[in-house]
């Protein structure tokens, strides 16, 4: 079996592909569920964020396994697998590793080095353990991928390559004011749609820039309370409203951030072209929802300046990323694949070893045994040293080989090393698949409900 990435991210299809492919957190289970069900699918991962939808699957064959994917991705999004084709990439085997450490190091990130993804993955996984998708190979390799992310962000610098998405959008958004009036973002008033990370990621950024006052709503008022509370032990005035009170507080804002994990859009057209046809000042809206929170025809709106993770994918383009460390995090990561692949190759003929070992156990307590029946008068000193004294020789004759043998597998050919021991000690191939046979995973709960994300 084999790792296979499937997904479509910012840098292989639009926002409006994405949106439709993008899984929320309460259908993640489902998805999972489906893949699951699928012939050649024997593990399952489902990472959807704001900039991407990857599944990370472990396969029992490549092209039945990726028919399985995408068909299932097509599903999700209501959209012939030939308008997803386009977008769609796919990493397998070794090339699926690097890709998930890549990932997991923020270098694939739409802002380069952004540390939200590791959470994101995090969740992710927590969200495919409940959901009984997990097993052995995927538990590896997503825990050796969140070391990895740790060690890159630890150990290169690349943080400063760009911090996230939420900085990026709200340095749109600080342009787009500037240029309205020359007054930036100081005190001014700002609605935050959204209570999750996204939207504690967003008032954090609020607050560095010196906002006047952040109103919060959220379907969970209480998250919303929270989240106010603590922006005003920050020192920045700050209020919750429920979702019924949206309306009145375009009113009174300069700026709408929304950040929500809904389904579908939390601000409408009408709702915002009836609060903008009272205003006398400008209102700029900042989208960084997947599926989109606001109607696209809010932009059309005058007197309303939409932007969205296009306007934050835009200014990315003619920015630098910190070519040092990020040079220095491919190189890191490259060694840890490496790695990885050696580690993996080892443990291919480990199973081998094991059955061989065992087997020379057996053929050692059967001739001991044999020896008891012929001399059933030896002294138990003498019949305990003569045991101590074969297991010695089998361990020193097996030794050389089976280190020797796990050297040579971490150079690749793992497989044909494994088969020959088999071949030379007669060793039943049963026997060795059941020592290294993982558990299959149990079917996914009904009632999964999946992180952010």
């Amino acid at each position: 079996m084999s790792l296979v990435v499937v997904g479509l991210s910012h840098r292989s299809a639009p926002v409006e592909v994405l949106e439709r492919v993008a899984v929320p957190a309460a259908d993640a289970g489902k998805v999972l569920a489906q893949l699951l069900e699928r012939e050649y699918v024997a593990e399952a991962l489902l990472l959807s964020t704001c900039n991407r939808v990857e599944v990370y699957a472990v396969v029992t064959a490549f092209h039945g396994g990726l028919a399985d994917i995408t068909d299932v991705l097509a599903g999700q999004s209501a959209a012939a697998l030939d308008e997803l084709s386009d977008h769609l990439y796919v990493h397998y085997a070794a090339a699926g590793v690097e890709h998930l450490f890549s990932v997991a190091a923020g270098l694939d990130s739409m802002v380069v080095g952004e540390p939200q993804i590791l959470g994101q993955l995090r969740s992710a996984y927590a969200g495919a353990e409940q959901a009984g998708s997990v097993g052995r190979t995927l538990h590896e390799v997503v825990q050796q991928a969140l070391r990895v992310g740790k060690r890159v962000h630890a150990e290169t610098g690349i943080d400063a390559a760009g911090p996230s998405v939420v900085s990026e959008a709200l340095a749109a958004v600080a342009a787009e004011v500037t240029a309205a009036d020359g007054a930036g973002l100081t005190g001014r008033r700002v609605l935050v749609l959204g209570a999750g990370s996204m939207g504690g990621l967003a008032a954090a950024a609020l607050r560095r820039a010196g906002v006047g006052e952040i109103v919060l709503a959220n379907r969970t008022r209480v998250s919303a309370h929270r989240l106010a509370e603590l922006c005003q032990a920050e020192g920045t005035p700050a209020r919750a409203v429920g979702l019924d009170g949206v309306t009145a507080a375009l009113a009174e804002v300069d700026l709408v951030m929304c950040c929500t994990g809904a389904t579908g859009a939390v601000l409408s057209l009408d709702q915002v072209a009836g609060v903008a046809a009272t205003r006398r000042n400008p209102l700029v809206v900042c989208d960084l929802g997947l599926p989109r929170n606001v109607e696209p025809g809010v932009g059309e709106v005058p007197g309303v300046t939409l932007l969205d993770l296009n306007t934050v994918a835009q200014r990315l383009q003619h920015q630098g990323s910190g070519s040092g460390s990020v040079s220095a995090a491919h190189r890191l990561i490259a060694q840890e694949v490496r790695d990885y692949l050696a580690a993996q190759r080892a443990a291919e003929v480990t199973p081998t070893v094991a059955a061989l070992r065992k087997r020379a156990a057996e053929v050692v307590d059967a001739e001991l045994l044999r020896l008891e029946g012929r001399l059933p008068a030896l002294d138990a000193a003498v019949r305990e040293e003569l045991a101590r004294t074969v297991h010695r020789v089998v361990d020193k004759l097996l030794h050389a080989p089976t280190v020797r043998v796990k050297q040579l597998a971490e150079a690749g050919g793992g497989q044909a090393y494994a088969d020959a021991l088999r071949e030379l000690f007669e060793l039943d191939p049963q026997a060795a698949a059941a020592i290294a046979a993982p558990i299959r995973p149990a079917s996914p709960p009904d009632d999964f409900s999946g992180g952010p994300g």
